[in-house]
């Protein structure tokens, strides 16, 4: 491995029923400690949602979005760090900008022109998340017909055209392939975006994040509950490290981080 090190989004999901984590960070003082922990364990960025993405998830309004933000927002930002704020709504991705978020992280990847005056009039840095579903959570639809990755790509190729022809620089854009359900309801799919991770930033010379943590193509493999998954997790991590992926969103900040740093040291003596 080389001594690159991606840097860490520490995933604070203030939901009652993420896949992984549901309603144990919902009550704000949870999340604050949480967000802490993360700190202390090495996040360069918290990820904060106030809503589940994946199949089962419920409904959660702008309104309910926002009001979960703003019961730990002041205190969040007292921390010092970055803080992202994952959603795709436009309400709540205005409240996020008028209140100072360093990142928003999409997962319809900004499908919403009503949205790009108000970003193209900000600095925030702005997560660009592909997915087979046009908008909305994910779902367990099967993948497109094909090669996705000719899928990823035309996707990017599409939105980051209008995204620059809204006057949103470049500069500002992270992508992020969409990985698990957000590629469909085959293991498969995931693996083969995985493996060749690197094409997408060789494709577009930007950034990239990559979200793999507990997924259900990783457990599908291990046979492993959520809970379960951090080495699994932690290996196609440091895969995606390998590529030089600049950006990694997980649940578990401190053993990538540890992993990350004996990586580097042994490249160091080399």
């Amino acid at each position: 491995m080389s001594a690159h090190r991606p840097q860490l989004f520490g995933i604070v999901n203030i939901t009652e029923d993420s896949f992984s984590d549901g309603g144990q960070f919902l009550d704000p003082a949870a999340a604050l400690a949480h967000a802490e922990t993360l700190i202390g364990a090495g996040a360069d960025v918290l990820d904060i949602g106030p809503a589940s993405s994946h199949p089962d998830a419920r409904d959660v309004t702008a309104m309910d979005e926002i009001a979960r933000l703003s019961a730990i927002w002041s205190d969040l930002r007292a921390l010092g760090r970055a803080l992202s704020v994952d959603s795709f709504q436009p309400e709540t991705q205005k409240w996020a900008l008028a209140n100072g978020a360093d990142w928003l992280n999409d997962i319809n990847g900004f499908a919403d022109p009503e949205i790009y005056e108000v970003l193209a009039d900000t600095t925030c840095r702005l997560v660009v998340m592909h997915a087979i579903q046009a908008k909305g959570i994910a779902t367990r639809a099967a993948p497109p017909d094909g090669d996705i990755w000719e899928h990823i790509l035309a996707f990017f190729d599409a939105r980051l055209e209008r995204l620059t022809r809204a006057n949103i620089d470049p500069a500002r854009l992270v992508l992020d392939p969409g990985m698990g359900f957000f590629l469909g309801n085959r293991p498969e799919t995931s693996w083969a975006v995985l493996r060749h991770i690197d094409r997408l930033k060789k494709a577009f010379d930007l950034p990239v994040l990559l979200s793999v943590s507990r997924k259900s193509f990783l457990r599908a493999l291990v046979d492993c509950p959520p809970d379960a998954a951090g080495p699994a997790s932690l290996s196609a991590e440091l895969f995606a490290a390998r590529q030089g992926i600049d950006y990694i969103r997980t649940h578990d900040v401190g053993q990538l981080d540890q992993a990350l740093k004996v990586a580097a040291h042994l490249n160091a003596g080399v």
